[in-house]
């Protein structure tokens, strides 16, 4: 069977493959796969419908249903799912003999037995259209080149991204699977996943038919949900407690039991992130699950929802049964039927199946939240019920009686919701300062009401997510009843080109979208060292609304050293938004989100200053101030007479207490005239010429013709106490620059002793070139001088000594 390496985020190939192999998964079951990548949730989708657990290997969960992506792939919260079909009274072509319950199919836990129960077919990703060229610096720059490959190309497509996934099993039942995302900003939050079931009599993957009704047959899913997301120490946080990873403490709830009940909105569940017994937190303190030891960030102040669109009332009507599910519940993670290999011909282990698929629904009281929600989870008379390994959640269609040739259609909603990152860092920020005394900040809750109790504000804020799933879910609702008609924004730009520069990075995009209707222009946002990351910071950099329409943009607030990235968005006009009246609706950012940084660089060093007056580099002007004058205020480049001298002023002189003849060391420097500059020769610092009747002094030694002199080393010293002032994000923080070279040479770090610990070609043809204080082993480098050597093929060579301070 074809196997499929799984990329995570941006993370390197090689990177992958080693999780690949060393996550004791057994690779003989690896599935082919699709991704979902287009939207703020984001998935993998393999070829038999199902994710079982750690399926996709990855450092603990495999990236399901992460959200909300713009901050990361590893915003993951399904460890696993599971999907069953079961019937009664099963004529067993295998065994040749009458089965009174039969159960197959794949997953939750299981990663070998499905290959005797599900057939895979076909497994393809369709898109209504193909995603953006998007390029930094000529370089593809765009994550989908690697995840969103098109199977086919649909323009008629209801949605925007779709996988298509055909199976067969051994219950002959034919499975047809629609998992589809929409790109609007409303609306991007949630899969609608569309099934057909249709009783075809093929049983095994060879392809063999034996016809018969299919009595009593329910269609059942089950999924695991974990929050533990950025916080599992298997990304290299670390903060949450192993626990959070496996769901350990999850609260559900399941609502819509009874369609006739006043309050009746919806069939569904939502579950979300209760409190960890082994969070060294007390239970009120850990709601949202915070980076204590960081900065408060919350990881798991979200909530994922599964809502039932239609069901057929059986094969011959087709309308919605609106008493479907008839099993809408939750059931212990850790029973043997999740556990144990499944065996579709043992009886007994199928009748424990067949009880958890027609488990019903929780009586009044009885929810899991009803019983945990104030403390940890507890021990259930029924031992179905025992949390102790986490919760899973269930749902099943049934029971329908299908001859053959009959079909069942079923469909659902499944999305997550929940506090945007901008506000888990707030809430979960002022929990920290009052939690370590560390400060008082105002907060405010929900309602617009103020407390004092830190732990009730985080809890209630946690807690709005609540309504967030509930919204997602009816837009869902809303979206199906509309036969997928939904409003869309208008298309993202075909293109989109960022090109750095020596002071600016400049941008520009395709004008396809000015043609769509509502059109209302152009967003651009950039995130400054880091992208897709959860400590990412975004800033609206650019807007153009329709009357003022461009299709290119210089930044030029970009600073030299740092990494930037950048997405843009088509928006129309607002007139189309059916959830927030007035808002305008977003072409989504991962159309365009760029995986490749864009720089500021200054051309390399290729010859002399072509000027004095242009190259303030090396050369400053002078400001004559005349007669020296006592007791005058004096800044650097002012020039001065005294005697029979002139002097120059390198270091601000306040009050002028001495006279510049005698303070050549500290303020003033006295001037060596060269003359007219002449091009192409040496000069030593503070040697004055002249250049178009003006007078410059040179600011560093300029040696005869190559510049090599112009190389420095920013900073120098390097102190990590001032890395937040340096170069970017934490990923960067301890970064040097080497500034002033050639277009071509080569660079090499020695000790003071003279080992040499680093060296690397320098190609690219400018100016800079960047070092993370590592050696060439990876060995973070300690405190002590170095010394960069830079030699220029034909040229010549120079040192620099620079200073680490760790």
């Amino acid at each position: 069977m074809k196997k499929q390496i799984i990329k995570y985020g941006i993370r390197y190939l090689i990177f992958a493959v080693c999780i690949w192999a060393f996550s004791g998964i057994n690779t003989s079951y690896a599935q082919r796969i699709k991704w979902l990548r287009v939207t703020q949730q984001q998935s993998p989708i393999n070829e038999i419908g199902v994710m079982y657990e750690n399926e996709l290997g990855g450092p603990v969960m495999g990236d399901y249903h992460s959200w909300p992506v713009q901050y990361g792939i590893d915003q993951t919260t399904y460890r696993m799912k599971g999907f069953w079909i079961g019937c009664k009274n099963f004529d067993d072509p295998v065994e040749g003999k009458v089965k009174s319950l039969k159960v197959v199919g794949a997953g939750p836990r299981d990663g070998s037995s499905w290959t005797t129960q599900v057939f895979p077919l076909e497994l393809k990703l369709i898109g209504k259209n193909f995603h953006p060229g998007v390029y930094v610096d000529d370089q593809l720059a765009s994550l989908l080149n690697t995840y969103d490959i098109l199977d086919s190309q649909d323009p008629n497509l209801e949605c925007d991204r779709m996988v298509l996934v055909k199976f067969n099993t051994s219950i002959g039942v034919s499975v047809t699977q629609k998992t589809m995302v929409f790109d609007n900003s409303e609306n991007d939050n949630y899969y609608i996943k569309d099934w057909v079931f249709k009783n075809t009599g093929i049983y095994n993957a060879a392809g063999d038919v034996k016809q018969q009704t299919l009595d009593s047959v329910y269609f059942y899913f089950t999924d695991r949900v974990a929050y533990s997301g950025v916080s599992c120490s298997g990304y290299g946080q670390g903060w949450g407690a192993w626990e959070t990873t496996w769901g350990n403490s999850d609260l559900i709830h399941s609502i819509g039991a009874d369609p006739t009940a006043p309050d009746f909105e919806m069939r569904a569940l939502y579950q979300w992130y209760g409190p960890c017994k082994t969070n060294p937190l007390q239970y009120k303190e850990d709601w949202g699950n915070p980076a204590r030891l960081e900065d408060g960030q919350l990881a798991s102040a979200k909530y994922t929802g599964v809502v039932i669109l239609h069901a057929d009332k059986s094969p011959q009507d087709p309308s919605d049964d609106p008493w479907q599910p008839t099993t809408n519940n939750f059931i212990g993670s850790d029973l043997t039927i999740y556990n144990a290999t499944s065996s579709q011909y043992d009886e007994v282990f199928m009748a424990d199946r067949w009880a958890a698929i027609t488990d019903g629904h929780p009586a009044p009281g009885k929810q899991l939240d009803d019983i945990c929600d104030d403390d940890y989870p507890i021990n259930f008379q029924d031992p179905r019920r025992n949390t102790f390994g986490g919760p899973h959640s269930e749902y099943a269609c049934g029971p329908y009686k299908l001859a053959p040739g009959d079909s069942i259609h079923i469909a659902a909603g499944e999305g997550t919701a929940g506090l945007g990152m901008e506000k888990n860092r707030e809430v979960g920020g002022n929990w920290l300062k009052w939690w370590k005394n560390e400060g008082t900040p105002i907060l405010v809750m929900p309602d617009g009401s103020t407390t004092t109790d830190h732990n009730l504000y985080k809890r209630r804020w946690c807690e709005t997510g609540k309504d967030s799933i509930m919204q997602t879910m009816r837009n869902a609702i809303k979206n199906y009843k509309a036969g997928y008609k939904i409003p869309m924004p208008p298309p993202p730009p075909k293109n989109f080109v960022i090109t750095s520069g020596g002071d600016r990075i400049q941008l520009s995009w395709a004008d396809n979208a000015d043609a769509a209707p509502h059109f209302d222009g152009y967003v651009i946002y950039r995130s400054r060292g880091n992208v897709l990351d959860r400590r990412s910071v975004y800033e609206k950099i650019f807007e153009c609304s329709k009357s003022n329409v461009v299709h290119n943009f210089d930044d030029i607030t970009a600073i030299r050293g740092f990494d930037y990235y950048y997405y843009i968005q088509s928006k129309d006009d607002g007139t189309q938004n059916d959830v927030h009246p007035g808002l305008p609706l977003y072409s989504s950012l991962f159309w365009t989100v760029t995986s490749v940084p864009a720089t500021l660089q200054r051309p390399a060093v290729t010859g002399p200053p072509t000027a004095p007056a242009v190259d303030t580099t090396h050369w400053k002007q002078l400001v004559s101030k005349g007669t020296w004058v006592s007791g005058a205020d004096y800044v650097p480049n002012d020039e001065v007479t005294f005697g029979a001298l002139s002097y120059v002023c390198v270091r601000r002189d306040s009050g002028g207490k001495q006279t510049p003849d005698i303070d050549t060391t500290k303020s003033w420097k006295p001037e060596v005239s060269k003359g007219a500059w002449v091009s192409g020769s040496g000069y030593a610092k503070y040697n004055v010429v002249s250049y178009n009747g003006v007078n410059y002094y040179c600011y560093s030694d300029i040696a005869q013709g190559s510049l090599l002199e112009q190389v420095r080393v920013v900073p120098n010293p390097y102190d990590i106490r001032a890395r937040m002032f340096q170069f970017g994000d934490q990923s960067q923080y301890d970064r040097l620059a080497f500034y002033g070279l050639p277009p071509v040479c080569n660079l090499k770090i020695f000790t003071e002793r003279g080992d040499l610990i680093w060296q690397k070609s320098h190609t690219n043809g400018t100016g800079d070139e960047l070092w993370d204080s590592m050696t060439s082993s990876g060995q973070i480098i300690a405190s002590g001088i170095y010394i960069l050597y830079v030699e220029a093929p034909g040229v010549g060579s120079v040192f620099r000594k620079f200073v680490v301070i760790r």
